[in-house]
This record gives structure tokens, sequence and C-alpha cells, in this order.
């Protein structure tokens, strides 16, 4: 086990650092109104790479990501750490979900995919998205057939068909995105008190391309991951601070029992 190599101000201060470095990529994107989609071949490897990694937060593969990191943080963090970031990321797993279940009907901004299909006369947004799930996946697939034949130079993998039809849902904010960033930064905070600093900065890569991921795949606006990556940041950091603050009292509850057992 490491030294700890950063106190929980300094700790603090570098992960809001990579806060702003996470939110000044999007920012740019949006602000210079520069569009990912359609930039790349949606058959390549390139796009068969993409599509991989944003499958990391794709449900139920996003569990699985989830169990992964957290079992490399138990055998490198303390108990009482380990135990701490477990709570906090159980906050903010539980926060980034109800947000995100409520924001997209609310918002119900129509995927960049769907406005493509529509530019081609292959879907109507306004119409689809009244639709329940089965009957958005059936339409969207039929408009993919169609685009294949329409503009070929548009043709989708096999893998990113299935996605396509798999995330037919409002844009609004990405889901995707908001479980990267918010997941990165709280595991980072425990990670940099255990001196350990290689994983945070891969966790902190992995929510970077994951925001490119779904610009580059068709499934969010730059805006969609801007506005995700300022909300897993909230988020992040109100868990680990109510965490910090609930600790001590939880600590000493355990601690009790523990005596009185």
């Amino acid at each position: 086990m490491n030294k700890p190599s950063f106190s929980p101000h300094h700790t603090n201060k570098v992960l809001f650092t990579a806060w702003v470095v996470l939110l000044a990529i999007p920012a740019t994107i949006y602000f210079s109104a520069a569009s990912l989609f359609p930039t790349i071949a949606l058959d390549s490897n390139l796009a068969q790479a993409l599509y991989w990694l944003t499958s990391t937060g794709t449900a139920p593969y996003g569990i699985a990501t989830g169990i992964v990191i957290l079992m490399f943080c138990y055998r490198r963090l303390t108990k009482p750490q380990f135990i701490q970031l477990v709570l906090a990321v159980s906050i903010s797993m539980a926060a980034t979900l109800s947000l995100n279940h409520f924001l997209k009907p609310y918002f119900a901004e129509p995927r960049p995919n769907a406005m493509l299909l529509e530019q081609e006369y292959l879907l109507n947004t306004q119409d689809f998205y009244q639709h329940n799930k089965a009957d958005k996946r059936e339409l969207i697939g039929s408009a993919i057939n169609q685009l294949e034949v329409a503009r070929p130079d548009l043709s989708l993998s096999p893998q990113l068909k299935r996605h396509w039809q798999h995330e037919v849902g409002y844009a609004f904010p990405s889901g995707h995105t908001l479980f990267a960033v918010t997941l990165a930064l709280a595991v980072s905070f425990y990670l940099l008190l255990a001196g350990q600093v290689i994983m945070p900065i891969m966790l902190l890569g992995w929510a970077i391309t994951m925001g490119f991921s779904r610009m580059l795949l068709g499934m969010h606006w730059p805006q969609d991951v801007l506005a995700s990556t300022a909300i897993g940041g909230s988020i992040a950091f109100s868990s680990i601070y109510l965490t910090q603050a609930l600790w001590p009292t939880i600590d000493s509850q355990f601690i009790s029992r523990l005596k009185t057992a």
C-alpha cells in the first residue's frame, strides 16, 4: 500500500483542475460550433473502437465496469477509504440515474443520428419519439437499412446498427458521460489519497474519450456532453463532501457495534 501523497485539500484542488479540463474540451467544441458527426466512417476500425469504449458505460456493461474499478480499488485502499469510496459512488450513481431519468423527457432533445435520418427523409423525429421503445427500435432499424441505400458513405458496422437501435431515447443529457465523469472523479479522489496516480489519470482519460465517443457515433451533441460533464462533476464533489461529512458518525457507530458484538 502506497503512503498517501495528497491531503484531502490538495486532492480536491487536483480534481477540480481535472474537472475544468474535462469541461474545457466539450466547451471548445460547442462554442466553436464544430460538428463531430458524421465526420468518421461509421464502419471503420476507429468507429469499432469507439463503440467498444462507449459500451463500458452502456447498461448492463456499465455495472461490470463499476465492479472492475471497485475491485481494483479494494486492494489499494485502506478499509475505511474503501468503505467511503463505495458510499460516495453509491450516492453519486443514485443521483446520476435519477437526474438522467428526469431530464431526458423534460428537454426532449432528438439525438444527432435521428436528426440525420430526418434530413434524409427517412424518419420523422416528432412522430418517432411518441412511439414506445419497441416501435422506435423497429422504425430506426428500417431507417438505417434505407440510409445505407441512399447514402453508401454512411454505412454502419453491425455493432453500431444494434447500438443505434438500442439507444432510442432522447439525447439530453448524456447518461454515458454522466456515468463516466461522476465515477472517474469520485474514485480518483480516494485513489489519490492512497497515493495512486496512474489509475486516476486513466479514469479521467476514459471519461474524456467517453464524451468523444458519444459525439462521434451520433448519439449526443456537444452541449449534451458539456452539460453532463458539469452535472457529473457537481454530483461527484457533492457525494464526496457528503461522505466525508457523514463518515465520523458512520465510523463511530460501526466501531460501537463491533465492541458490543
